[in-house]
């Protein structure tokens, strides 16, 4: 895999980048549809805790992703959601996505421990009053999840 990837689609008509860099001790992920690089939350595992392997299929066509482990430690580095739904939502971005890192069956970037995952999370606000927001909302998390899985895929 490389130390440094990037992908870019419209997501529901949104320009959507998702950015991974493997640093030596964590591995950063930054999801942005405004240019910046939002919410910094850290998720962490236990080395102990194992985890089965992903999925190979897209999210998006209908396949399940792997649930987060109950473990996962979710902590907020920088900046903050502007509302309580989005922070939930921002987290629940950080444990999934720390999940498919951990997940990728990449030896390179586990070595013998498991590594930290801070996520960044920058996504252009669902208007809650417009029709099908949760709808969009959704293919916005599993496309995402898709673009996520695509990067960890590249060697």
């Amino acid at each position: 895999m490389l130390q440094t990837a990037h992908i870019e689609r419209n997501i529901n008509s949104i320009r959507t980048e998702v950015l991974l860099q493997v640093f030596a001790d964590r591995i950063l992920v930054l999801v942005t549809q405004l240019g910046k690089v939002g919410n910094l939350i850290q998720a962490t595992l236990p080395s102990t805790v194992h985890l089965p392997p992903q999925p190979i299929d897209k999210p998006s066509e209908g396949n399940p992703l792997l649930a987060p482990h109950p473990s996962i430690e979710v902590t907020s580095l920088l900046g903050s959601a502007p509302s309580a739904h989005e922070q939930q939502l921002h987290s629940l971005y950080a444990s999934q996505i720390a999940t498919l890192v951990w997940t990728a069956q990449q030896p390179e970037l586990l070595n013998d421990m498991r590594r930290s995952v801070i996520v960044g999370v920058a996504l252009k606000r669902q208007d809650p009053g417009v029709e099908d927001s949760q709808k969009r909302e959704t293919e916005t998390f599993l496309g995402v999840m898709d673009m996520t899985r695509e990067l960890l895929q590249k060697k």
